[in-house]
């Protein structure tokens, strides 16, 4: 991190230099970073931005350039992290856009609540959780973040704080709208009920893509959380071999005696941090291959009913504090993109080109996707969506990658905005119909331009 350059800050609360990258620790670039303590202090951060403009930054899992702004001022939302209310009955809470869905999660399992929709990630902020409209395991059943959010306070360009509501074009141009327009501040959010703070969890294995397919979509609707990991790197007969994991709250029943003492303890275990400095090269086609192997054949052909905690579940990952370091320093992009149903073949053809080229991915996962969700920018759309790890340092692989954009948006398909760092802003228009309309909103509350962003100036947001 630089040291700051200002020798009397404009502001009193905290603000400095820094280089600002994604989770895929690609592009780094230098902004100016506030951190404001109250709304108030969010308020007169936006009017102090220059010509670069700001955006708002949670815990930085956006894995490309979406909160990062070069030259500009980045708004680091943490320190707003107050839960106002939570409404035990009813299943509803209150809170400020800074919390994250960890502290979430510490504040209404012991109620019987839990979020409705999380990422492969708890260490995401609920104003980020909106911005990029996340999605889960369950998008099947219950659609993304934003469609149980009923109410939230955003600050816009002018310095007015507007309550948007469901179903008014401003509270859908923010669900999945990446923070362009503006600061969310607090949401109230609907909630799931739950008994346990277990899950039930069903694992098989998929012999080839088709397989894991089949089993896929004659199943969801019977498992609220369901997800297949993929080995990309199986060719031949085995293509797109899976492991599919289906999973279901533990009702109280379920549970052994002993656990049944205190059924909604939320303890999620850690490992070691991983180091600061990880060589590169570590994740080879050949070390990536042992590892998928062992990873497919230890898994159980059929195995149901199994306890897990919702931690390793939900967030396997998170038991490694900073494990995107293992891509070394070049980092790594992360690919998400969906294609509708009837277009299967496309991702047969994707997941084909996919293990020719040998591309190094262990963390790769296919899911069905439900109903589409209203946001503007939203990225979910019914049918089949696969992402993937790539090392950032592979040969070839922004070329490649264009490839599989051409196919993407050829089967009327796109990539998903808060994971991308490359895609080319042509191809923008095709893959999300509502842009223009975006882009009209926008002009109207931001006309000078206050919120922008590293993603937004590479695709003309």
């Amino acid at each position: 991190m630089a040291a700051d350059t200002r020798t009397t800050p404009a502001t009193d609360f905290d603000d400095s230099f820094v280089s600002v990258t994604g989770w895929g620790r690609t592009a780094p670039t230098v902004a100016y970073l506030m951190r404001p303590r109250t709304h108030q202090e969010a308020a007169a951060a936006v009017r102090e931005w220059g010509a670069r403009g700001g955006i708002a930054r949670g815990l930085g899992r956006a894995y490309g350039d979406a909160a990062q702004n070069a030259g500009g001022t980045v708004l680091d939302m943490t320190a707003l992290d107050r839960v106002h209310s939570v409404d035990a009955s009813g299943g509803t809470v209150v809170c400020d856009a800074g919390v994250s869905l960890h502290r979430l999660m510490e504040v209404l399992l012991p109620l019987g609540w839990f979020v409705p929709v999380t990422p492969g990630t708890r260490h995401v902020t609920v104003g980020g959780a909106i911005g990029a409209d996340i999605h889960g395991k369950n998008h099947h059943v219950s659609g993304s973040f934003s469609r149980h959010v009923s109410a939230l306070e955003l600050l816009t360009a002018d310095g007015t704080v507007h309550t948007a509501v469901p179903g008014t074009d401003l509270f859908d141009a923010t669900a999945g709208g990446m923070g362009l327009t503006g600061v969310i501040l607090s949401a109230t959010i609907r909630l799931h009920r739950v008994e346990t703070s277990m899950m039930l969890v069903d694992t098989e294995r998929a012999t080839d893509l088709d397989d894991a397919m089949a089993r896929l979509s004659a199943a969801d609707r019977r498992h609220r959380y369901s997800v297949a990991w993929i080995d990309l790197l199986a060719r031949g007969r085995a293509l797109g071999r899976s492991v599919i994991t289906r999973g279901e709250h533990a009702p109280l029943a379920a549970l052994p005696a002993r656990a049944r003492r205190a059924p909604l303890a939320f303890r999620p275990g850690q490992l070691p941090a991983a180091p600061a400095f990880v060589p590169g090269g570590l994740l080879t086609r050949t070390s990536v291959g042992l590892f998928n192997e062992f990873w497919y054949r230890r898994a159980p052909r059929s195995r149901t009913g199994e306890l897990q905690r919702l931690s390793t579940f939900f967030h396997p990952l998170d038991g490694l504090p900073h494990w995107n370091r293992i891509y070394g320093r070049d980092g790594f992009v992360q690919y998400q993109f969906v294609v509708g149903h009837g277009r299967e073949e496309t991702l047969r053809r994707v997941v084909r080109r996919i293990a020719r080229r040998g591309c190094p991915s262990f963390l790769a996962v296919l899911k069905r996707f439900g109903e589409g969700d209203p946001g503007w920018l939203s990225f979910p759309m019914p049918g089949w969506t696969l992402a993937l790890d790539i090392p950032a340092g592979l040969p070839g692989l922004g070329a490649f990658l264009d490839e599989l954009d051409e196919e993407v948006v050829g089967a009327g398909g796109r990539v998903y905005l808060a994971k991308d760092s490359r895609l080319r802003p042509e191809l923008l228009a095709q893959m999300y119909p509502r842009l223009a309309g975006f882009r009209e909103l926008r002009a109207r509350l931001d006309p000078r331009g206050v919120f922008t962003s590293d993603l937004s100036r590479r695709l003309a947001l």
